[in-house]
């Protein structure tokens, strides 16, 4: 397996494991932001569901996106342009998500910084699709 292959190949790996661990982390781990989310007192329960739904789903899409990248079973093309598009699904689904009427990014309770302009949340989503297109170009350029 060529360098090029490699590191897209690891980049993939990398979101993947961001997608499989990050929203747990984020959500129901770090004191700081899961006050913003599972650990705080003001969502109701239905609203703790759904985000507890939505950090099993993206375990579940970061473990088959790491499954897919270190498997060396199948065509190794295949796998990393699928274990790319499965690894994005949660990401996009940030963009999509924030596009719903009344929905908000951040809750009004919270002083959230951005961070090169963006709310935090989607400063990570296009931090996470941006390595993926890198990962999808190096792929391409090492056939």
């Amino acid at each position: 397996m060529t360098k090029t292959r490699i590191a897209a190949r690891t980049l993939v790996g990398l979101v993947g494991a961001m997608t499989a661990g990050g929203a747990l982390a984020a959500d129901a781990l770090v004191p700081a932001t899961a006050r913003q989310h599972l650990r705080n007192p003001r969502w109701p329960g239905h609203a703790k569901f759904h985000d507890a739904q939505y950090i099993v789903m993206s375990m579940l899409l970061g473990g088959m996106t790491l499954r897919l990248v270190t498997t060396g079973r199948g065509d190794p093309d295949r796998n990393l342009l699928a274990a790319a598009a499965i690894s994005a699904t949660p990401w996009l689904g940030m963009y999509g998500a924030a596009a719903f009427p009344g929905t908000e990014l951040v809750d009004e309770e919270f002083d959230t910084p951005k961070v090169l302009g963006l709310d935090p949340n989607l400063a990570v989503a296009t931090g996470c699709l941006a390595a993926l297109g890198a990962a999808v170009g190096l792929a391409r350029a090492g056939r």
